[in-house]
């Protein structure tokens, strides 16, 4: 099985030549350099190809295991490599200094986030889910959950997890029915749950001394329906005054589900209040759970576009490798005609080279995303606060949904690259497949991402935050249609920048006609969250090809910037122009699909 190596030198470019290190010019990162930015990004990489990529096969095949007391044991090896990443500092990496963390811009963050996941996504899991608990509380909790709450999370002594499905209640949260009952007999927002929740990501392991868990829940006067919701934080643990742990609170996990994939990441039925009640504290306001939630949720999302990228980025080595090493068939009379590597023939050239553009183009515009966010937290400017903040949450749906859309199919053609051993597990595409399938489905699924995008993100601006984002895209189709080597690649994103345009003047116009709706929405979000997804990393592409022009103008003889040159040819040429068909299909309109009867099939 092919060792894993963390892209350093490609997320490097992304920060140091496309993003030029924007987010180290803002107020809080004067002492971040970009020699500190490297160093961190190496440690990250030992870390993740040293110490977490070698237990990502073995973790796959013993899974987790229940005890009969209800604790959880994670595979050999899982703990200690958590511990070692806490103990490192790594858990308040993107954290505020303010609170305890080591206050890195979140690009750098998110960076070290794709490498830990491209070398095990199953542990991964933990770490994100904790770093969406820091950012729920961070914003919503009270000064006193703060301080009691904050220290361990951020040092990684405990995990956080996050609380919303149950049986009955799976994108439809106001069918949420845990309850949670005041204490008549405690002060504060003491509160007993009762209920159950399914699905629950590292709900109980054996790696940190506690648990956080954030739960939605109903108070017995709230009302029905989303707003009736409120967000409780339920420790594993009870948490003593002078902030030691006390007695085991009443929370169970009752059953571990049996996965297709990410077998060491123990996903979790919990039951609160088997024994009289979980105790709970109410973070944020009553009846805006759902709204605190979101918070933790947004964190998530765009952690998971980046666990796509990092499983795209291994998928992307190991059928590199297979296709270097694996010997069948001859180069065409013209070329010699001996037996040679697979890698010689030009249908698995195709394919490596679709995987590697693709990758690379989903990485750029995720820390593309990820720059924007230290922008939207820390620029003096209240205007360049908001703007930024706009274009994060237009990027936020596309990086969750394209880039797991993209990374299963990337591992599926990494699969098809090893041929009849891929599909043998020994070689471990099996596993990336596998694994990489569940990103599309949980914090909301692919499809509730379009529907964000399509029916709330632009519609609620007239589409002027996406219109801003299409006018850099023609911008760099502008710079390189003056290029006389890069022409070609100006024509073609020119053109998917007109097609994103019209597309999204056509669902605007449907969504406001009274006849159609939200139905017009529902019919076209998929198809235009695709289109979009292609057109911004084909943008992406467009500037990485006008960097490696540039470098070997000058004279730079780094076969690195004649790779990139070939990654952006192919996303421009031989990608976009798919993603560019969405187009045909929003402009057919709805009428077959809303006079289908499913009952008919």
């Amino acid at each position: 099985m092919t060792p894993f190596a963390a892209p350093v030198r490609d997320v490097r470019f992304v920060l140091e030549e496309l993003l030029e290190h924007d987010s180290l010019s803002l107020p809080g990162f004067e002492e971040t350099t970009p020699e500190l930015v490297e160093a961190v990004l190496e440690e990250a990489a030992r870390l993740a190809g040293a110490v977490w990529a070698p237990l990502n096969a073995g973790g796959d095949r013993q899974g987790c295991r229940r005890r009969e007391d209800g604790g959880v044991e994670v595979p050999d090896g899982f703990a200690e490599a958590y511990r070692a990443y806490a103990e490192g500092g790594w858990n308040g990496i993107g954290v505020a200094e303010a609170l305890g963390g080591q206050g890195l811009p979140e690009v750098v963050a998110s960076a070290v986030q794709e490498m830990l996941h491209g070398a095990n996504m199953a542990l991964g899991l933990c770490p994100m889910l904790t770093a969406g608990a820091i950012e729920a509380l961070a914003h919503h909790g009270s000064a006193a959950q703060q301080a009691r709450y904050l220290a361990p999370l951020v040092e990684g002594r405990w995990t956080g997890t996050m609380n919303l499905t149950e049986p009955q209640a799976g994108s439809d949260l106001s069918r949420v029915r845990t309850r949670a009952v005041p204490c008549p007999d405690a002060e504060g927002d003491h509160y007993r749950l009762t209920g159950q929740k399914i699905f629950i990501t590292w709900g109980e392991h054996d790696c940190a001394e506690n648990i956080l868990h954030l739960v939605l829940a109903r108070t017995p006067d709230a009302p029905q329906g989303n707003r009736g919701l409120s967000l409780f934080l339920v420790p594993k643990f009870l948490v003593n005054d002078d902030g030691s742990l006390g007695e085991r609170n009443d929370v169970t996990c009752t059953s571990l589900e049996h996965k297709l994939g990410i077998h060491g990441s123990p996903t979790c039925t919990l039951s609160f209040g088997e024994q009289g009640g979980a105790i709970g504290y109410r973070i944020g306001e009553p009846g805006r759970g759902l709204n605190h939630m979101f918070t933790m949720m947004n964190e998530a999302r765009h952690k998971v576009g980046l666990q796509g990228i990092g499983v795209a980025e291994r998928a992307c080595q190991q059928a590199l490798a297979h296709a270097l090493e694996r010997t069948q068939g001859r180069r065409p009379a013209s070329r010699g005609g001996q037996e040679c590597a697979i890698a010689e023939h030009l249908d698995v050239k195709r394919m490596l080279l679709s995987m590697r553009a693709r990758t690379d183009a989903l990485r750029a515009l995720a820390l593309t995303c990820a720059a924007q966010m230290d922008v939207a937290r820390h620029a003096e400017d209240a205007e360049a606060r908001h703007a930024a903040q706009a274009r994060v949450d237009v990027l936020i749906p596309v990086v969750k949904a394209f880039s797991t859309d993209q990374a299963v199919d990337i591992a599926s053609l990494g699969l098809q690259v090893h041929g009849g051993m891929g599909y043998v597990e020994e070689t471990g595409a099996a596993q990336l497949l596998r694994d990489a399938r569940i990103a599309p489905i949980y914090e909301g699924t692919n499809g509730i991402q379009a529907l964000d995008l399509a029916g709330r993100k632009l519609t609620r601006d007239g589409g002027a935050a996406l219109d801003g984002l299409i006018d850099e895209v023609e911008a760099t189709a502008r710079a390189l249609s003056i290029s006389e080597d890069l022409h070609y690649l100006g024509e073609s994103l020119a053109a998917g920048a007109t097609d994103l345009r019209l597309a999204a003047s056509l669902v605007l116009e449907q969504s406001h006609d009274p006849d159609l709706g939200p139905d017009a929405v529902q019919a076209h979000a998929t198809p235009f969250l695709t289109l979009t997804g292609h057109v911004l990393c084909a943008w992406q592409m467009g500037r990485a090809a006008l960097k490696a022009e540039a470098a070997l103008a000058e004279g730079s003889s780094d076969p690195f910037y004649r790779a990139k040159l070939a990654s952006a040819d192919f996303a421009l040429r031989h990608w976009l122009p798919l993603g560019r068909a969405q187009l045909a299909g929003i402009e057919a309109g709805m009428a077959r699909l809303a006079d289908l009867d499913p009952a008919s099939f």
